[in-house]
């Protein structure tokens, strides 16, 4: 706003005592002091507000002045009520620094007319900025020239004073202000997602208010443009998959003007939403096709060819052929005749990426295709490296859990379910097909337990799925091979024996006597014996588990 437009507004009681020439200068912003140097909390373009409790005597209004002129204030704005008239000596140093002087009668407050300024300026400001995310939203729609909307989120927080961030549907930071610190916590944001999805799920219409803590939130839904987005009649398509505008700030009170603008900071996001999901389909269509060539029974070098050609899409300049591991999901709802499949790949395309990580590109890596009501993940590892307790590194079932279990509830909200099979690590071709059949039996382990939002991962199979007469060759060879091929590679090397002497320590019912005279070994040689067959397979032969999954395994192998 323009400095002739205070004049103008009888309620804010100014009267001009000098710089008629300078009514156009633009007002930025108001401040109130009664500092004698306030330099340190000016920017340029304020409106200044003061009491004059600074000035002891005429001599201090040159200085006073001068400090405001030199960092460019709009103008100075002085009461009457302490007095009285403003003092001539303070009107003679405005003229001589060109800063416009203003009188405050003294029945005006100063947060009177600080409200107003504020007002005015937001208003503005808004219009400028509703002009600059509309120019933003035509440039990404046509391309990628409008930088994404982490812009525009900057651009709310410098000109609006309002801290967004973009979440995904399990709580992700997917975008954020680059200029304005840290976003919230990952627990608050899975709040936040948390609270998103069951506001969706009942129909409320956006925003909704939460507090998480001492802060209120304002979220706004980000729908996507797409064409199936248009064609959904039903909010559980698409339920799990939609991003969120998470405000700090209550946007009960907000005029029409903010909300409209808001509104269309979502449309440009869902615009980078619709655009990241484009970028999908080749690597979709690369799991569709690798999925189909796994469940035909194709020839292994087939399908390795297919993986050569996947590679360097989901792991781009990596030299050398990852391994995989196979994530199968299912999302099954109570009612209604619903399409669980995409759904499944929409949330697996979701939860698969790091949760450390922001923004859509790491989930540049990741494969997803569907079959019925199945979605099945193609996830690439660069390398696979054992921990220090034996297990392999990669998809872990109980961390896929940990941050999106809150979320994911909330948004199936009582009458659906997500179930979720991790397959264990495999290097080559060969292994697809029982990774494959491998994460589908962990889902169905998944499944068989309570809860709305379950998973299993592969080191589970040993001890529930082999008890099941259906279960295929491919998961009983990946079993026996987990616990045994340990052993037979150690007594390759070392001609140690421990097959034969695990073989003899069950068939002995766990005695070490028996055991040992069987063997014709000395107790502590037995002892060695079963100490590395633990060691190696991480398993502890006192616990009655371990040994039926010992058991087991021999009979099949």
């Amino acid at each position: 706003m323009r400095l002739r437009a205070l004049l103008d507004t009888d309620a804010l009681g100014l009267r001009l005592l000098g710089g008629e020439d300078e009514l156009d200068r633009t007002v930025r912003g108001v401040m109130t002091t009664d500092l004698r140097d306030p330099s340190r909390y000016l920017s340029g373009g304020e409106l200044v507000l003061t009491g004059l409790a600074w000035r002891r005597d005429a001599a201090d209004s040159e200085p006073f002045v001068r400090i405001l002129a030199q960092a460019g204030v709009a103008a100075l704005a002085a009461g009457e009520a302490e007095l009285g008239d403003v003092p001539e000596d303070l009107v003679v140093a405005c003229a001589r620094h060109r800063l416009p002087l203003f009188a405050v009668h003294e029945s005006v407050a100063f947060a009177t007319i600080t409200e107003h300024v504020v007002r005015q300026v937001s208003g503005e400001r808004a219009g400028d900025l509703a002009a600059v995310v509309d120019r933003h939203r035509r440039m990404m729609t046509s391309g990628p020239a409008g930088g994404g909307p982490d812009v525009v989120l900057d651009l709310l927080g410098s000109d609006l004073d309002l801290r967004a961030w973009v979440l995904s549907p399990t709580g992700r930071l997917v975008a954020g202000p680059k200029v304005a610190g840290p976003g919230p916590s990952s627990e608050v944001c899975a709040k936040l997602a948390a609270e998103h999805l069951t506001a969706a799920r009942t129909g409320r219409r956006g925003p909704h208010r939460v507090i998480v803590g001492q802060t209120t939130y304002s979220l706004f839904p980000v729908r996507s443009g797409g064409r199936s987005a248009q064609v959904s009649r039903d909010v559980r398509e698409t339920v799990l998959s939609d991003w969120l505008l998470a405000v700090e700030a209550d946007a009960g009170d907000w005029a029409e003007e903010r909300l409209d603008l808001l509104q269309g900071v979502t449309q440009l996001i869902a615009v980078e939403r619709d655009r990241r999901d484009a970028a999908r389909t080749v690597r979709r269509r690369l799991a569709q096709e690798v999925l189909e060539l796994v469940q035909t029974g194709a020839a292994p070098a087939e399908i390795a060819a297919r993986l050569r050609v996947a590679a360097p899409v989901l792991l781009p300049g990596l030299g050398a052929a990852p391994h995989w591991q196979v994530v199968v999901a299912s999302v099954e709802w109570d009612a209604g005749e619903i399409q669980g499949g995409p759904v499944a790949q929409a949330l697996l395309e979701e939860i698969l990426v790091d949760p450390h990580a922001t923004g859509p590109e790491p989930s540049d890596r990741i494969a997803v295709a569907h079959t019925g009501d199945e979605a099945v993940a193609l996830v690439p590892l660069p390398a696979v490296s054992t921990e220090h307790d034996g297990s392999e590194s990669g998809v872990l079932a109980d961390a896929l859990l940990a941050s999106v279990r809150e979320p994911l509830s909330a948004g199936l909200d009582g009458d659906g379910r997500v179930t979720l099979g991790v397959s264990a690590a495999v290097h080559s071709a060969e292994g697809l097909r029982g990774a494959l059949e491998e994460a589908r039996h962990a889902r169905r382990v998944a499944a068989a337990r309570p809860g709305r939002v379950c998973a299993a991962g592969h080191q589970e199979l040993a001890s529930h799925v082999l008890l099941l007469p259906f279960v295929p060759d491919d998961v009983r060879r990946a079993f026996t091979a987990r616990l045994l091929d340990p052993l037979r590679d150690y007594d390759r090397r070392h001609r140690a024996e421990l097959i034969p002497t695990l073989e003899a320590f069950l068939d002995c019912d766990g005695s070490w006597t028996r055991c040992a005279s069987r063997l014709h070994l000395h107790v502590n040689t037995l002892r060695y014996r079963v100490g590395r067959i633990e060691q190696l397979t991480s398993r502890d032969l006192s616990r009655l588990e371990d040994k039926l999954d010992f058991f087991l395994a021999l009979r099949m192998s």
